[in-house]
């Protein structure tokens, strides 16, 4: 078994586009994979987590398992481990540190749902959390010249903003409004991203939401209310949304998957309010574990 560090995944250069097509090739897989719910467990009044997170992928010849934990307190606060196995014959493959795949995974699904779900020549993004998740998304997006001309509101927090400003500015991104407040960040924005980790009350009121809007909550957190009224909500998995409280009120429910097979539509109009619910499944984090782990191979 190789042990695979977080230094020598980021040494592999894997570029973001790169990234973005494992990823939707992992979603084309879901159908042929086995993806048993995730087991979590969470503690310090909900602050902290461990989560388990196996799956089989026999397009990929590949099982593994991901150990993802939550310190708030430590950076980045979200870390985690893979287990890979050669599905053939069992034989255990690699132990990877899991920091870089989680947050380039996370990122990349967020801005999939983004391409697929959101609005044609939608003309603003909202992004509160700028975090290391938010960064994650943030590259995806920065990776697309065309999304120059997009008008990008951020939340101000701390003294992250000033960093992500001059990280768009760098990069050609200079049509940027911070917002004070969640009010103004959510009000006439055609997409809203949300990287917080954790949120105690209501994001948002239903009346800051305008028609047409796509709101992907990528830790879910804050944005319960939309459970109940916007007009369609998707998902990464059902089995792992199927225990939310409101899940039994989702209107024109659907996974992300069935729309990129073309089994079902994506957006049905310009004035559709959805929500887009991307957990997080292992099956990403083993397709892209495999497909380093050949990479290093190869090299070797």
């Amino acid at each position: 078994m190789k042990i695979i560090t977080d230094d020598e995944i980021k040494n592999l250069k894997i570029s973001n586009n790169e990234i973005l097509k494992w990823v939707n090739s992992a979603f084309l897989s879901k159908k042929d994979s086995l993806l048993p719910h995730k087991v979590s467990i969470t503690f310090d009044k909900g602050t902290k987590f461990y989560n388990t997170m196996p799956t089989i992928m026999p397009t990929i010849s590949s099982s593994g398992v991901k150990i993802v934990s939550r310190y708030p307190e430590r950076h980045p606060s979200i870390q985690g481990n893979i287990l890979l196995y050669e599905l053939i014959d069992g034989t255990p493959l690699a132990m990877m540190d899991a920091t870089w795949i989680t947050a380039k995974r996370t990122g990349a699904v967020a801005y999939l749902a983004l391409q697929t779900l959101a609005k044609k020549d939608f003309k603003s993004i909202a992004i509160i959390g700028l975090g290391q998740t938010g960064l994650s998304f943030l590259d995806m997006f920065m990776s697309n010249e065309k999304n120059k001309q997009k008008l990008i509101k951020l939340r101000e927090y701390k003294n992250h903003t000033n960093d992500i400003i001059k990280k768009l500015n760098i990069n050609g991104f200079n049509n940027i409004e911070v917002c004070g407040n969640n009010k103004k960040l959510i009000e006439n924005s055609d997409v809203i991203i949300s990287a917080v980790t954790f949120a105690d009350k209501l994001i948002g009121e239903d009346k800051w939401y305008k028609k047409g809007v796509l709101v992907i909550p990528i830790h879910t957190r804050g944005f319960q209310n939309c459970d109940l009224f916007f007009d369609r909500v998707v998902a990464d998995d059902t089995e792992h949304v199927c225990n939310f409280g409101h899940f039994d009120k989702f209107k024109n429910f659907t996974e992300i998957d069935k729309i990129l097979h073309k089994e079902v539509t994506g957006r049905k109009s310009e004035t559709e309010r959805i929500l887009s619910y991307n957990i997080g499944i292992a099956l990403h984090d083993i397709y892209i574990a495999r497909m380093i782990y050949n990479k290093i191979i190869k090299d070797s």
